[in-house]
C-alpha cells in the first residue's frame, strides 16, 4: 500500500498557509472510509488539498464507486477540518469538498502464461462472481441487484447470466424474447437493460432448446458467451462484470475461475444450517483456485410481518456472521425476506431499479460498496487483507 498522496502545488502560497494545508491533509488521513472500515491513511486513497480565492478545496478519491456518499463525506470532512481551520491563518476561508472515484483493474495472475490461463477479459476491469452452494437462496436476485447497485453508485457495469441450467436474467430485467445482435459473425453485442450491459444464455435459447447440459457442454457454452461478448466498444471499459453463477460447486464454477482472472466472489446464503454448510463449500472451492472471497451476503435473514410489523428470523440467525468469522472473510450485509424483493424481480423491476431510494435498495448499495472496496484493497495489497466492518 502506498501512502495517500497530497496532490497539490503549494509553492506559491505563504509558508504558514502551506503548513496549514499539510495539517488539514493529516487530519483528513485519520477519517475512516465506511465501506472498508479503514482510515484513508491506510488506504490507497488520494487526498488533495488546495487554497485559492479564500476557499480551501478538499478532494478525496476512493477506489470504488461511491456516488451516493458525497453528502455524508462532505459532513464528515467539514466536522474534521473546520476546528483545525478556525484556529489558524485560514480561519475565515470557505471549505469546498468533492468526492471522486477511480476504480482500478484486477491485474492478471503474474505467474500464468496465456496458454495456461487465467487471463483478463478484454474491456473488463473486474469480474465478480456471485455464487451459492445450493439453489433457492436468492443468488440471482442478489446478483442482479448488486449489478444495479454498482451502476447506481456510478460504475460502468455488465451482468452475465452464467446460470445456464436456469437462466433467469431475462425475466428479472424484463428482456424476455430479446435476441442479442451479432457483430462480425462471431461476437455478441450485449443487451442494454436498465443501465447494464447484459448477456444470458436465455437470450439464445428457445423454448425447445434443451436445458439439460452435460458438464463439458455447459462449460463450453459459458466460455463462449463470456469471451465472445463485446463487453466494451472503444475505450469505454466496464468497471465491473457481475457473473450470476449456477448454484453449487462443480465444473462450471471451476471453468470460470480457471479461464479468466476473477476479482473475487460474493457468496450468497440464508441463515439456515443446510445453506450455511453449502456456503462453506463455496468459500473453500474459490479459495482452492486462488479466487478471493469478497464476503458473505446473508439473504432472508429477517421477516417483518406486513400486517403487524413483528420481525422474526424464520431461518435462524447469526449464520452468515459465523461463517465470515470462521473463514476470515466479511459479512457484506443481511437482506430481509421481503415480498417486494421477489415481486420486483418477477416483473422485471428489481428493488434497486424499482425503488432506488428505498430501504432494500440501500442494503444492496451498501453491499455493493463494501464488495467493491474489498476489490480495491486486494488490488492494492498482494497480501489481501480482510477489511473490518465499521
Amino acid at each position: 500500500m502506498t501512502d495517500h498522496q497530497h496532490d497539490h502545488d503549494h509553492q506559491d502560497l505563504p509558508e504558514e498557509v502551506q503548513t496549514e494545508l499539510e495539517r488539514l491533509a493529516e487530519c483528513l488521513g485519520q477519517l475512516h472510509d465506511p465501506a472498508s472500515g479503514l482510515p484513508l491513511d491506510e488506504l490507497d486513497a488520494e487526498i488533495e488539498v488546495g487554497f485559492e480565492d479564500d476557499t480551501v478545496f478538499v478532494g478525496v478519491t476512493l477506489g470504488y464507486p461511491c456516488a451516493s456518499q458525497e453528502e455524508s463525506w462532505n459532513t464528515r470532512v467539514h466536522e474534521a477540518c473546520l476546528p483545525t481551520l478556525r484556529g489558524g491563518p485560514l480561519g475565515d476561508a470557505q471549505l469546498q469538498f468533492e468526492l471522486f472515484s477511480d476504480i482500478p483493474a484486477t491485474p492478471a495472475a503474474l505467474s500464468t502464461s496465456p496458454e495456461q490461463g487465467p487471463a483478463p477479459l478484454q474491456g473488463v476491469k473486474n469480474i465478480v462472481a456471485v455464487a451459492s452452494g445450493k439453489g433457492g437462496v436468492g443468488k440471482s436476485t442478489t446478483a442482479v441487484n448488486l449489478a444495479l447497485a454498482l451502476a447506481a453508485e456510478g460504475a460502468s457495469v455488465g451482468l452475465l447470466d452464467a446460470d445456464i441450467y436456469g437462466p433467469s436474467l431475462p425475466t428479472m430485467l424484463g428482456t424476455e424474447g430479446v435476441r442479442p445482435q451479432v457483430k462480425e459473425q462471431k461476437f455478441f453485442v450485449p443487451v442494454e437493460a436498465q443501465g447494464l450491459k447484459t448477456m444470458s444464455l436465455g437470450y439464445l435459447m428457445t423454448e425447445e432448446t434443451p436445458a439439460v447440459w452435460r458438464g463439458p457442454m455447459a462449460s463450453g457454452a459459458l466460455n463462449q458467451i463470456l469471451t465472445q461478448t463485446l463487453w466494451c466498444e472503444g475505450a469505454d471499459e466496464l468497471d465491473y462484470l457481475v457473473v450470476d453463477m449456477p448454484p453449487g460447486t462443480g465444473d462450471i464454477q471451476l471453468t470460470l475461475a480457471q479461464k479468466t482472472t476473477l476479482a473475487g466472489a460474493v457468496i450468497v446464503t440464508t441463515p439456515q444450517d443446510l445453506a450455511l454448510k453449502d456456503a462453506i463449500k463455496g468459500v473453500e472451492m474459490f479459495r482452492k483456485v486462488s479466487v478471493p472471497v469478497l464476503g458473505i451476503v446473508e439473504n432472508m435473514s429477517l421477516h417483518t410481518c406486513s400486517n403487524c410489523g413483528h420481525s422474526e428470523p424464520i431461518f435462524g440467525s447469526g449464520g452468515g456472521a459465523r461463517i465470515a468469522a470462521d473463514y476470515d472473510t466479511r459479512l457484506l450485509g443481511q437482506l430481509p425476506l421481503a415480498m417486494a424483493i421477489r415481486e420486483g424481480t418477477d416483473c422485471g423491476r428489481p428493488s434497486v431499479a424499482a425503488d432506488p431510494d428505498g430501504e432494500v435498495a440501500g442494503f444492496y448499495r451498501e453491499i455493493a460498496r463494501r464488495a467493491a472496496a474489498q476489490i480495491w484493497l486486494n488490488v492494492g495489497d498482494e497480501e489481501v487483507p480482510v477489511i473490518e466492518t465499521s
